[in-house]
């Protein structure tokens, strides 16, 4: 495995490493709040939500943007505390039909599926991801989509005149982490629904 070609996952795994801690002790910090006298004040609790919301995407981003290891894996369990914490309260909810212990990597590559899909459904919808036989199918419902069809090119076309933001550098990560474990991405897209699997 080229040094090169995985520093960036490299970084995303030291950067949501660093971040984890001290994002734990904020949390206890407000757990001690919360018993005082003053626990109950709605400041607290919107620094509660905060810190737990930035938790959940952390988490969420080490998985997606970390290193993954060909032999490394995940079990069910643990995707499955991460998307609750990540969905909740949000207008996207996801449903994981993958079961058993799953392979790192194929986890990552569906954790950037999702986040590609998430552009596309600013005003909610639902998403479905499983896996059969060592394929994996990912399905996203909404009643109106927003379809970036350049961004959804590099897909298929990896060498695409594309600009991109930070905000949408999964779309450029997800033919690449493909590409680098042997695996093909196809996607469909209608007016209501996206299909992808690989």
């Amino acid at each position: 495995m080229s040094l090169h070609r995985d520093i960036h996952a490299l970084l995303g795994s030291r950067i949501c490493h660093d971040l984890i801690s001290p994002l734990g002790a904020i949390g206890n910090g407000v757990e001690l709040l919360s018993m005082s006298p003053q626990g109950s004040s709605p400041e607290i609790a919107l620094i509660a939500e905060s810190v737990e919301n930035a938790n959940a995407r952390i988490r969420y981003f080490r998985v997606a943007f970390g290193a993954a290891g060909s032999e490394a894996s995940l079990g069910r369990a643990e995707v499955a505390d991460i998307l609750k914490d990540l969905t909740k309260g949000g207008r996207i909810g996801i449903e994981w039909d993958a079961a058993g212990t799953l392979n790192r990597v194929d986890v990552k590559l569906a954790f950037l599926l999702i986040l590609c899909l998430e552009t596309a459904m600013p005003w909610g919808g639902q998403i479905h991801v499983g896996s059969d036989a060592g394929r994996w199918f990912i399905g996203a419902t909404a009643q109106k989509l927003k379809i970036d069809a350049g961004l959804w090119e590099l897909m298929a076309n990896p060498g695409a005149d594309v600009e991109i933001t930070a905000a949408q550098v999964q779309f450029a990560l997800v033919p690449e982490t493909a590409r680098a474990h042997g695996k093909t991405v196809t996607t469909d897209i209608r007016e209501t629904y996206i299909k992808i699997s690989f």
